[in-house]
């Protein structure tokens, strides 16, 4: 079940470049519940959120309320097994801003080492990359619809989900046109 945002999407979207970032590394660790325990600089930089924010809090701080829940599924059901798993996210930032990331996600053991016996699992392990246009593009048009499809299927939806589901047709068709730039 999706959590409401904290905070209402602007929909402008940030690149690593508007930050600053070139070819650093966004990681975060949570233990087995998605409860961040480490978050690097860079991470914190793309997100705006500080330290204190993001170690103690669940993941799920960041995510946007345009991800399809069944991304998050699949992710979890993956990682949960012992396995790893990789795929698009649009994650929002504390100042309502969004953006993209490849993330490679692992189960790791108590010493931070990849693991794929599940009963050895004592946490996770994100590594994001950025994105090409293309692979956001693809993303965007594949989430729209299936975003939308979940909240169609729901039978009751909350307020926020309601002005989601008006918003997702009202959203233009490219995602380059929701750069922060343009």
């Amino acid at each position: 079940m999706a959590a409401k945002p904290y905070t209402t999407p602007s929909w402008k979207e940030i690149t690593f470049k508007d930050e600053g970032l070139d070819a650093r590394a966004l990681i975060t660790m949570t233990d087995l519940k998605g409860i961040i325990t480490f978050a690097s600089h860079a991470y914190r930089q793309m997100t705006k959120f500080t330290k204190s924010d993001l170690v103690g809090s669940p993941h799920s701080i960041v995510r946007h309320p345009f991800m399809p829940e069944a991304a998050f599924k699949d992710m979890w059901d993956t990682i949960q097994r012992g396995e790893h798993w990789s795929g698009m996210v649009m994650n929002l930032r504390k100042d309502s801003n969004h953006y993209w990331v490849e993330v490679n996600c692992d189960p790791i053991d108590k010493e931070g080492g990849i693991v794929h016996d599940p009963n050895k699992i004592a946490g996770y392990l994100a590594i994001r990359r950025e994105p090409s246009r293309d692979e956001i593009q693809q993303a965007y048009e594949l989430y729209k619809a299936l975003r939308k499809s979940e909240l169609l299927e729901k039978k009751a939806l909350k307020e926020w989900e309601r002005e989601l589901l008006l918003k997702l047709d009202k959203l233009p068709k490219n995602a380059e046109d929701l750069l922060a730039n343009k």
